[in-house]
Protein backbone atom coordinates (compact mmCIF):
# COMPACT_ATOMS: atom_id res chain seq x y z
CA UNK A 1 0.00 0.00 0.00
CA UNK A 2 1.47 3.32 -1.09
CA UNK A 3 2.10 6.02 1.44
CA UNK A 4 -0.06 9.18 1.16
CA UNK A 5 1.66 12.21 -0.30
CA UNK A 6 2.73 14.55 2.51
CA UNK A 7 0.70 17.73 2.62
CA UNK A 8 2.62 20.91 1.80
CA UNK A 9 2.91 23.11 4.86
CA UNK A 10 2.51 26.78 4.00
CA UNK A 11 1.73 28.41 7.31
CA UNK A 12 3.69 30.12 10.04
CA UNK A 13 4.79 27.77 12.80
CA UNK A 14 4.94 29.33 16.26
CA UNK A 15 7.16 27.86 18.96
CA UNK A 16 6.96 29.24 22.47
CA UNK A 17 9.55 29.12 25.23
CA UNK A 18 9.78 30.83 28.62
CA UNK A 19 11.15 34.14 27.40
CA UNK A 20 11.17 34.03 23.61
CA UNK A 21 8.79 33.44 20.77
CA UNK A 22 10.27 32.17 17.51
CA UNK A 23 8.56 32.64 14.16
CA UNK A 24 9.60 30.35 11.36
CA UNK A 25 8.63 30.34 7.69
CA UNK A 26 7.95 26.69 6.90
CA UNK A 27 8.30 25.99 3.19
CA UNK A 28 9.29 23.08 0.95
CA UNK A 29 12.92 24.20 1.25
CA UNK A 30 12.80 23.90 5.06
CA UNK A 31 12.98 27.08 7.13
CA UNK A 32 13.45 30.03 4.80
CA UNK A 33 13.78 32.53 7.61
CA UNK A 34 13.71 32.68 11.40
CA UNK A 35 13.25 35.76 13.56
CA UNK A 36 13.51 35.80 17.34
CA UNK A 37 11.95 38.52 19.47
CA UNK A 38 12.27 39.18 23.18
CA UNK A 39 9.03 38.65 25.11
CA UNK A 40 10.00 39.47 28.67
CA UNK A 41 7.55 42.16 29.75
CA UNK A 42 4.36 43.74 28.55
CA UNK A 43 5.13 47.15 27.10
CA UNK A 44 3.20 50.06 25.69
CA UNK A 45 3.59 51.71 22.31
CA UNK A 46 7.06 53.26 21.94
CA UNK A 47 7.85 56.47 19.98
CA UNK A 48 10.67 56.06 17.44
CA UNK A 49 13.26 58.27 15.78
CA UNK A 50 13.56 57.19 12.13
CA UNK A 51 16.53 57.86 9.85
CA UNK A 52 16.42 60.14 6.82
CA UNK A 53 18.43 59.80 3.60
CA UNK A 54 19.13 62.56 1.13
CA UNK A 55 19.84 61.40 -2.42
CA UNK A 56 20.08 63.46 -5.60
CA UNK A 57 16.67 62.26 -6.79
CA UNK A 58 14.82 63.38 -3.64
CA UNK A 59 12.34 66.27 -3.38
CA UNK A 60 13.87 69.49 -2.10
CA UNK A 61 12.90 71.33 1.04
CA UNK A 62 9.42 71.37 2.53
CA UNK A 63 7.89 70.07 -0.70
CA UNK A 64 9.22 66.69 0.44
CA UNK A 65 7.00 64.61 2.70
CA UNK A 66 10.19 63.04 4.05
CA UNK A 67 11.43 66.48 5.15
CA UNK A 68 8.13 67.36 6.84
CA UNK A 69 7.99 63.99 8.57
CA UNK A 70 11.61 64.34 9.73
CA UNK A 71 10.82 67.74 11.20
CA UNK A 72 7.79 66.40 13.06
CA UNK A 73 9.74 63.36 14.31
CA UNK A 74 12.41 65.61 15.81
CA UNK A 75 15.21 64.24 13.63
CA UNK A 76 15.97 67.70 12.27
CA UNK A 77 15.40 71.16 13.72
CA UNK A 78 14.91 72.90 10.40
CA UNK A 79 14.49 72.00 6.75
CA UNK A 80 17.17 72.94 4.24
CA UNK A 81 15.34 74.27 1.16
CA UNK A 82 18.14 73.01 -1.12
CA UNK A 83 18.45 69.51 0.34
CA UNK A 84 16.87 66.61 -1.65
CA UNK A 85 15.09 64.71 1.13
CA UNK A 86 14.57 61.26 -0.40
CA UNK A 87 13.83 58.51 2.12
CA UNK A 88 12.72 58.01 5.71
CA UNK A 89 13.70 54.63 7.17
CA UNK A 90 12.12 52.69 10.02
CA UNK A 91 13.91 49.43 10.72
CA UNK A 92 17.01 47.71 12.04
CA UNK A 93 19.18 47.76 8.90
CA UNK A 94 22.75 48.76 9.87
CA UNK A 95 22.86 51.44 7.15
CA UNK A 96 20.13 53.36 8.98
CA UNK A 97 19.11 51.89 12.34
CA UNK A 98 16.05 53.46 13.95
CA UNK A 99 16.47 54.58 17.56
CA UNK A 100 14.23 55.31 20.52
CA UNK A 101 14.12 58.68 22.24
CA UNK A 102 16.45 57.44 24.99
CA UNK A 103 19.14 56.63 22.42
CA UNK A 104 18.71 52.86 22.45
CA UNK A 105 18.05 51.08 19.16
CA UNK A 106 14.93 49.53 17.71
CA UNK A 107 16.87 46.27 17.44
CA UNK A 108 17.42 46.33 21.20
CA UNK A 109 13.75 47.13 21.82
CA UNK A 110 12.47 44.13 19.84
CA UNK A 111 15.29 41.81 20.89
CA UNK A 112 16.52 41.12 17.37
CA UNK A 113 16.50 42.28 13.77
CA UNK A 114 13.23 43.03 12.03
CA UNK A 115 12.96 41.06 8.76
CA UNK A 116 11.70 44.15 6.91
CA UNK A 117 12.61 47.77 6.27
CA UNK A 118 9.78 50.34 6.19
CA UNK A 119 10.20 53.59 4.25
CA UNK A 120 8.57 56.77 3.05
CA UNK A 121 10.01 57.74 -0.32
CA UNK A 122 9.84 61.20 -1.97
CA UNK A 123 11.02 61.15 -5.60
CA UNK A 124 11.55 64.49 -7.32
CA UNK A 125 13.23 62.89 -10.30
CA UNK A 126 13.82 59.39 -11.59
CA UNK A 127 15.67 56.74 -9.65
CA UNK A 128 18.09 54.44 -11.45
CA UNK A 129 17.04 51.61 -13.75
CA UNK A 130 17.57 48.74 -11.37
CA UNK A 131 16.66 45.32 -10.06
CA UNK A 132 17.19 43.51 -6.79
CA UNK A 133 18.74 40.04 -6.72
CA UNK A 134 17.11 36.90 -5.35
CA UNK A 135 18.58 35.35 -2.19
CA UNK A 136 21.06 33.16 -4.06
CA UNK A 137 22.09 36.03 -6.32
CA UNK A 138 22.47 38.40 -3.37
CA UNK A 139 24.84 35.99 -1.62
CA UNK A 140 26.93 35.63 -4.77
CA UNK A 141 27.14 39.39 -5.38
CA UNK A 142 28.02 40.05 -1.75
CA UNK A 143 30.92 37.58 -1.88
CA UNK A 144 32.21 38.90 -5.22
CA UNK A 145 31.72 42.62 -4.59
CA UNK A 146 30.98 43.43 -0.92
CA UNK A 147 31.78 47.12 -1.41
CA UNK A 148 28.84 47.66 -3.78
CA UNK A 149 26.59 44.85 -2.49
CA UNK A 150 26.60 45.18 1.28
CA UNK A 151 23.87 42.61 1.98
CA UNK A 152 23.52 38.91 1.25
CA UNK A 153 19.71 39.10 1.37
CA UNK A 154 17.09 39.57 -1.32
CA UNK A 155 14.97 42.72 -1.52
CA UNK A 156 11.40 42.23 -2.76
CA UNK A 157 9.44 45.48 -2.46
CA UNK A 158 5.85 46.60 -1.92
CA UNK A 159 4.91 50.20 -2.73
CA UNK A 160 1.69 52.03 -1.74
CA UNK A 161 1.20 55.42 -3.37
CA UNK A 162 0.70 58.51 -1.21
CA UNK A 163 0.47 60.85 -4.21
CA UNK A 164 -0.03 60.16 -7.92
CA UNK A 165 3.07 58.08 -8.64
CA UNK A 166 4.91 57.32 -11.88
CA UNK A 167 7.07 54.25 -12.30
CA UNK A 168 8.63 52.04 -14.95
CA UNK A 169 8.04 48.41 -13.96
CA UNK A 170 8.79 45.22 -15.85
CA UNK A 171 9.39 44.71 -19.56
CA UNK A 172 6.83 45.58 -22.18
CA UNK A 173 5.43 42.79 -24.30
CA UNK A 174 7.79 41.93 -27.14
CA UNK A 175 5.06 42.85 -29.64
CA UNK A 176 4.96 46.39 -28.25
CA UNK A 177 8.74 46.74 -28.33
CA UNK A 178 8.77 45.53 -31.96
CA UNK A 179 6.32 48.26 -32.97
CA UNK A 180 8.35 50.91 -31.13
CA UNK A 181 11.55 49.76 -32.86
CA UNK A 182 9.87 50.20 -36.24
CA UNK A 183 8.40 53.57 -35.32
CA UNK A 184 11.49 55.14 -33.73
CA UNK A 185 14.63 54.74 -35.89
CA UNK A 186 16.80 56.38 -33.23
CA UNK A 187 15.88 53.64 -30.75
CA UNK A 188 16.40 50.99 -33.44
CA UNK A 189 19.89 52.34 -34.16
CA UNK A 190 20.92 51.48 -30.58
CA UNK A 191 20.12 47.78 -31.10
CA UNK A 192 22.08 45.30 -33.21
CA UNK A 193 20.52 43.87 -36.37
CA UNK A 194 20.81 40.37 -34.89
CA UNK A 195 18.84 41.38 -31.78
CA UNK A 196 16.17 43.15 -33.83
CA UNK A 197 15.78 40.12 -36.08
CA UNK A 198 15.42 37.84 -33.06
CA UNK A 199 12.74 40.18 -31.73
CA UNK A 200 10.76 40.18 -34.98
CA UNK A 201 11.02 36.40 -35.48
CA UNK A 202 10.48 35.24 -31.89
CA UNK A 203 7.08 33.69 -32.58
CA UNK A 204 4.43 32.82 -29.98
CA UNK A 205 6.51 30.60 -27.65
CA UNK A 206 7.28 32.28 -24.33
CA UNK A 207 10.81 30.82 -24.11
CA UNK A 208 11.69 32.24 -27.54
CA UNK A 209 10.28 35.63 -26.59
CA UNK A 210 12.32 35.75 -23.38
CA UNK A 211 15.48 34.74 -25.23
CA UNK A 212 14.89 37.44 -27.85
CA UNK A 213 14.13 40.04 -25.18
CA UNK A 214 17.34 39.24 -23.31
CA UNK A 215 19.34 39.56 -26.52
CA UNK A 216 17.63 42.87 -27.33
CA UNK A 217 18.10 44.33 -23.84
CA UNK A 218 21.76 43.29 -23.74
CA UNK A 219 22.33 44.87 -27.15
CA UNK A 220 20.69 48.14 -26.11
CA UNK A 221 22.56 48.34 -22.81
CA UNK A 222 25.86 47.52 -24.56
CA UNK A 223 25.46 50.15 -27.28
CA UNK A 224 28.58 52.38 -27.46
CA UNK A 225 28.03 55.59 -25.54
CA UNK A 226 28.89 57.76 -28.56
CA UNK A 227 26.21 56.03 -30.65
CA UNK A 228 23.49 56.12 -27.99
CA UNK A 229 24.22 59.78 -27.15
CA UNK A 230 23.98 60.80 -30.81
CA UNK A 231 20.77 58.84 -31.38
CA UNK A 232 19.25 60.22 -28.17
CA UNK A 233 20.01 63.74 -29.38
CA UNK A 234 18.25 63.04 -32.70
CA UNK A 235 15.30 61.46 -30.91
CA UNK A 236 14.87 64.42 -28.57
CA UNK A 237 14.98 66.87 -31.47
CA UNK A 238 12.20 64.99 -33.24
CA UNK A 239 10.06 64.50 -30.13
CA UNK A 240 10.36 68.17 -29.17
CA UNK A 241 9.15 69.11 -32.63
CA UNK A 242 6.23 66.71 -32.39
CA UNK A 243 5.31 68.03 -28.94
CA UNK A 244 5.23 71.65 -30.12
CA UNK A 245 1.83 73.25 -30.60
CA UNK A 246 2.38 74.21 -34.24
CA UNK A 247 3.34 70.71 -35.35
CA UNK A 248 0.61 68.85 -37.25
CA UNK A 249 0.73 65.09 -36.74
CA UNK A 250 0.43 63.18 -40.03
CA UNK A 251 -1.47 60.54 -38.04
CA UNK A 252 -2.97 61.30 -34.65
CA UNK A 253 -1.02 59.53 -31.88
CA UNK A 254 -2.88 57.64 -29.16
CA UNK A 255 -2.67 59.39 -25.76
CA UNK A 256 -0.25 56.83 -24.28
CA UNK A 257 2.32 57.57 -27.03
CA UNK A 258 2.22 61.30 -26.37
CA UNK A 259 2.79 60.64 -22.68
CA UNK A 260 5.58 58.23 -23.53
CA UNK A 261 7.28 60.98 -25.52
CA UNK A 262 6.92 63.45 -22.65
CA UNK A 263 8.40 60.88 -20.25
CA UNK A 264 11.47 60.44 -22.48
CA UNK A 265 11.93 64.21 -22.78
CA UNK A 266 11.75 64.61 -19.02
CA UNK A 267 14.20 61.77 -18.32
CA UNK A 268 16.65 63.16 -20.87
CA UNK A 269 16.47 66.57 -19.20
CA UNK A 270 17.23 65.00 -15.81
CA UNK A 271 20.05 62.79 -17.12
CA UNK A 272 21.61 64.48 -20.19
CA UNK A 273 23.26 62.04 -22.58
CA UNK A 274 22.16 58.94 -20.63
CA UNK A 275 20.66 56.31 -22.95
CA UNK A 276 18.48 55.24 -20.01
CA UNK A 277 16.16 58.07 -21.05
CA UNK A 278 14.92 55.67 -23.75
CA UNK A 279 13.95 53.09 -21.11
CA UNK A 280 10.19 53.79 -21.59
CA UNK A 281 10.54 52.05 -24.97
CA UNK A 282 11.47 48.87 -23.08
CA UNK A 283 9.68 49.10 -19.73
CA UNK A 284 6.01 49.54 -18.85
CA UNK A 285 5.33 53.12 -17.78
CA UNK A 286 2.68 53.12 -15.05
CA UNK A 287 0.58 55.76 -13.33
CA UNK A 288 -0.41 54.75 -9.79
CA UNK A 289 -3.16 56.52 -7.83
CA UNK A 290 -3.01 57.26 -4.08
CA UNK A 291 -3.99 54.15 -2.15
CA UNK A 292 -2.96 51.76 -4.90
CA UNK A 293 -0.04 49.40 -4.52
CA UNK A 294 2.26 47.22 -6.58
CA UNK A 295 4.81 44.54 -5.75
CA UNK A 296 8.26 44.18 -7.31
CA UNK A 297 9.73 40.69 -7.03
CA UNK A 298 13.41 39.85 -7.27
CA UNK A 299 15.15 40.09 -10.65
CA UNK A 300 12.54 42.41 -12.22
CA UNK A 301 13.64 45.73 -13.79
CA UNK A 302 12.09 48.95 -12.54
CA UNK A 303 12.73 52.64 -12.02
CA UNK A 304 10.58 54.96 -9.94
CA UNK A 305 10.08 58.25 -11.78
CA UNK A 306 8.17 60.74 -9.62
CA UNK A 307 5.87 60.99 -6.62
CA UNK A 308 5.70 59.76 -3.03
CA UNK A 309 5.06 56.29 -1.67
CA UNK A 310 5.17 54.09 1.41
CA UNK A 311 7.60 51.29 0.66
CA UNK A 312 8.22 48.06 2.54
CA UNK A 313 10.89 45.52 1.65
CA UNK A 314 12.98 42.70 3.02
CA UNK A 315 15.82 43.98 5.21
CA UNK A 316 18.37 44.66 2.48
CA UNK A 317 19.93 47.58 0.66
CA UNK A 318 21.17 45.74 -2.44
CA UNK A 319 20.61 47.46 -5.79
CA UNK A 320 21.95 46.40 -9.21
CA UNK A 321 21.90 49.53 -11.40
CA UNK A 322 22.24 50.00 -15.14
CA UNK A 323 21.15 53.52 -16.11
CA UNK A 324 19.77 56.92 -15.10
CA UNK A 325 22.38 57.24 -12.36
CA UNK A 326 25.88 58.59 -11.77
CA UNK A 327 26.45 55.70 -9.33
CA UNK A 328 28.13 52.35 -9.98
CA UNK A 329 26.52 50.55 -12.93
CA UNK A 330 26.64 46.78 -13.24
CA UNK A 331 25.14 46.10 -16.67
CA UNK A 332 26.50 42.56 -17.06
CA UNK A 333 25.04 41.35 -13.77
CA UNK A 334 21.72 43.08 -14.41
CA UNK A 335 21.38 41.54 -17.88
CA UNK A 336 22.19 38.05 -16.59
CA UNK A 337 19.95 38.14 -13.50
CA UNK A 338 16.63 39.33 -14.98
CA UNK A 339 13.74 36.91 -15.55
CA UNK A 340 12.61 38.62 -18.80
CA UNK A 341 8.98 38.14 -17.89
CA UNK A 342 6.78 40.54 -19.81
CA UNK A 343 3.93 42.66 -18.52
CA UNK A 344 3.65 44.97 -15.54
CA UNK A 345 2.85 44.29 -11.89
CA UNK A 346 -0.65 43.89 -10.52
CA UNK A 347 -2.03 47.18 -9.24
CA UNK A 348 -4.44 46.78 -6.35
CA UNK A 349 -6.11 48.98 -3.78
CA UNK A 350 -5.75 46.64 -0.80
CA UNK A 351 -8.16 44.22 0.85
CA UNK A 352 -10.37 45.06 3.87
CA UNK A 353 -9.14 43.20 6.96
CA UNK A 354 -10.58 42.18 10.33
CA UNK A 355 -14.11 42.85 9.08
CA UNK A 356 -13.41 46.60 8.97
CA UNK A 357 -13.08 48.44 5.66
CA UNK A 358 -11.08 51.13 7.45
CA UNK A 359 -8.22 48.62 7.68
CA UNK A 360 -6.77 47.89 4.24
CA UNK A 361 -4.27 45.06 4.00
CA UNK A 362 -1.54 44.75 1.36
CA UNK A 363 -0.16 41.20 1.42
CA UNK A 364 2.82 40.35 -0.82
CA UNK A 365 3.88 36.78 -1.68
CA UNK A 366 6.83 36.88 0.72
CA UNK A 367 7.09 36.06 4.41
CA UNK A 368 9.15 39.04 5.53
CA UNK A 369 6.51 41.77 5.55
CA UNK A 370 2.94 42.92 5.15
CA UNK A 371 1.48 46.44 5.20
CA UNK A 372 -1.81 47.81 6.51
CA UNK A 373 -3.18 51.31 5.96
CA UNK A 374 -5.62 52.20 8.75
CA UNK A 375 -8.03 55.13 8.62
CA UNK A 376 -9.92 56.73 11.52
CA UNK A 377 -12.48 59.37 10.57
CA UNK A 378 -13.44 62.43 12.68
CA UNK A 379 -15.61 61.45 15.63
CA UNK A 380 -14.54 57.80 15.45
CA UNK A 381 -12.08 55.55 17.21
CA UNK A 382 -10.38 52.38 16.03
CA UNK A 383 -8.44 49.68 17.87
CA UNK A 384 -5.35 48.49 16.03
CA UNK A 385 -5.09 44.76 15.30
CA UNK A 386 -3.11 42.84 17.91
CA UNK A 387 -0.34 40.84 16.26
CA UNK A 388 1.97 38.14 17.63
CA UNK A 389 4.98 39.94 16.13
CA UNK A 390 6.36 43.47 16.57
CA UNK A 391 4.99 46.10 14.21
CA UNK A 392 5.91 49.69 13.41
CA UNK A 393 3.67 52.43 12.11
CA UNK A 394 4.01 55.89 10.60
CA UNK A 395 1.32 58.56 10.78
CA UNK A 396 0.86 59.67 7.19
CA UNK A 397 -2.13 62.00 7.37
CA UNK A 398 -4.32 63.87 9.84
CA UNK A 399 -4.10 64.01 13.61
CA UNK A 400 -5.58 62.25 16.62
CA UNK A 401 -4.56 60.65 19.87
CA UNK A 402 -4.43 57.34 21.68
CA UNK A 403 -7.50 56.60 23.80
CA UNK A 404 -6.57 53.88 26.29
CA UNK A 405 -7.35 52.99 29.89
CA UNK A 406 -3.68 52.50 30.77
CA UNK A 407 -3.07 56.24 31.08
CA UNK A 408 -0.66 56.42 28.16
CA UNK A 409 -1.76 59.24 25.87
CA UNK A 410 0.11 60.01 22.66
CA UNK A 411 -0.67 62.67 20.09
CA UNK A 412 -0.70 61.37 16.52
CA UNK A 413 0.67 63.79 13.92
CA UNK A 414 1.99 63.23 10.37
CA UNK A 415 5.53 61.91 10.44
CA UNK A 416 5.51 60.46 13.93
CA UNK A 417 6.64 56.84 14.11
CA UNK A 418 5.93 54.18 16.74
CA UNK A 419 6.78 50.62 17.70
CA UNK A 420 4.01 48.29 18.80
CA UNK A 421 5.72 45.45 20.71
CA UNK A 422 4.13 42.07 20.08
CA UNK A 423 2.97 42.03 23.71
CA UNK A 424 1.57 45.58 23.63
CA UNK A 425 -1.93 46.01 25.12
CA UNK A 426 -4.66 46.92 22.60
CA UNK A 427 -4.06 50.41 21.21
CA UNK A 428 -7.05 52.59 20.33
CA UNK A 429 -6.77 55.70 18.17
CA UNK A 430 -9.40 58.44 18.31
CA UNK A 431 -10.08 61.54 16.22
CA UNK A 432 -11.88 64.59 17.55
CA UNK A 433 -15.18 65.20 15.68
CA UNK A 434 -14.10 68.79 15.00
CA UNK A 435 -11.19 67.64 12.82
CA UNK A 436 -11.58 68.29 9.10
CA UNK A 437 -10.09 65.04 7.85
CA UNK A 438 -9.23 61.49 8.87
CA UNK A 439 -6.23 60.17 10.73
CA UNK A 440 -4.36 57.67 8.58
CA UNK A 441 -1.44 55.46 9.55
CA UNK A 442 0.68 52.93 7.65
CA UNK A 443 1.66 49.86 9.66
CA UNK A 444 4.23 47.19 8.75
CA UNK A 445 4.88 43.81 10.34
CA UNK A 446 6.20 40.37 9.52
CA UNK A 447 3.78 38.61 7.18
CA UNK A 448 1.44 36.25 9.05
CA UNK A 449 -0.30 35.12 5.86
CA UNK A 450 2.31 33.03 4.09
CA UNK A 451 -0.48 30.63 3.13
CA UNK A 452 -2.31 33.45 1.32
CA UNK A 453 -2.65 33.14 -2.48
CA UNK A 454 0.44 34.50 -4.15
CA UNK A 455 0.23 37.37 -6.59
CA UNK A 456 0.20 36.53 -10.27
CA UNK A 457 3.52 36.47 -12.04
CA UNK A 458 4.47 39.27 -14.38
CA UNK A 459 4.02 36.92 -17.32
CA UNK A 460 0.48 36.00 -16.23
CA UNK A 461 -0.38 39.66 -15.77
CA UNK A 462 0.86 40.48 -19.24
CA UNK A 463 -1.38 37.90 -20.88
CA UNK A 464 -4.41 37.77 -18.59
CA UNK A 465 -4.99 41.08 -16.89
CA UNK A 466 -4.19 43.52 -19.65
CA UNK A 467 -3.47 43.29 -23.32
CA UNK A 468 -0.94 46.08 -23.31
CA UNK A 469 -0.98 49.70 -24.29
CA UNK A 470 -1.80 49.10 -27.92
CA UNK A 471 -5.12 47.54 -26.93
CA UNK A 472 -6.28 50.50 -24.84
CA UNK A 473 -9.25 52.52 -26.09
CA UNK A 474 -8.44 56.02 -27.29
CA UNK A 475 -10.15 57.48 -24.26
CA UNK A 476 -11.19 56.09 -20.91
CA UNK A 477 -13.74 57.85 -18.71
CA UNK A 478 -12.30 59.28 -15.54
CA UNK A 479 -13.13 57.40 -12.38
CA UNK A 480 -14.02 59.64 -9.43
CA UNK A 481 -11.68 59.39 -6.46
CA UNK A 482 -12.76 59.33 -2.86
CA UNK A 483 -11.50 58.38 0.58
CA UNK A 484 -11.75 54.65 0.03
CA UNK A 485 -9.46 51.89 -1.08
CA UNK A 486 -12.03 49.10 -1.19
CA UNK A 487 -13.04 49.61 -4.83
CA UNK A 488 -12.19 47.16 -7.62
CA UNK A 489 -8.66 47.26 -8.97
CA UNK A 490 -7.80 48.72 -12.35
CA UNK A 491 -4.66 48.15 -14.38
CA UNK A 492 -3.49 51.03 -16.51
CA UNK A 493 -0.72 51.57 -19.01
CA UNK A 494 -0.13 55.28 -19.38
CA UNK A 495 -3.76 56.10 -20.16
CA UNK A 496 -3.56 58.79 -17.53
CA UNK A 497 -6.72 57.92 -15.62
CA UNK A 498 -5.99 57.42 -11.95
CA UNK A 499 -8.23 54.91 -10.25
CA UNK A 500 -10.06 55.48 -7.00
CA UNK A 501 -7.80 55.59 -3.95
CA UNK A 502 -7.49 57.49 -0.71
CA UNK A 503 -6.79 61.16 -1.24
CA UNK A 504 -3.85 62.56 0.66
CA UNK A 505 -3.79 66.35 0.39
CA UNK A 506 -0.54 68.30 0.88
CA UNK A 507 0.27 68.43 4.57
Amino acid sequence: MSQPTPKKVLFRDIQRSASQIIYQDIKETNMASQHTYDTHSTRNVIPLRPVIKDYAWGIRGLDSRVARFALESGIIDEVDPDCPYAELWVGTHPSGPTTLRDGSTLEEAVGGQLPFLFKVLSAGKALSIQAHPCKEGAKKLHIENPENYVDDNHKPELAVALTPFEAMCGFRRLEEISILIKKHPEFAACISDEAKLACFLAGPKEENKKEALQKLFHSFMSCPKETSAMQLKLLLKRLQKEQSCDFVHPHEEPPWERKLSRAILRLAQQFPGDSGAMAPFLLNYLLIAPGESFYMAANEPHAYVAGEIIECMACSDNVVRAGLTPKFKDVDNLVSMLTYSMGGPTINAGTPAYGDDRIMRYTPPTGEFEVMVITCNPGEDITLPQLPVPSVFIVIEGSGNTDNDDGQRLVMRPGRCYLLPHDCPPLTLAVNPTKRGPLRIALAHENQHVDAPTLASAADIGTKQWAGEFALPSSTPNTPRGNTMSSPTVNRHLNGDYHVGFKIPPL
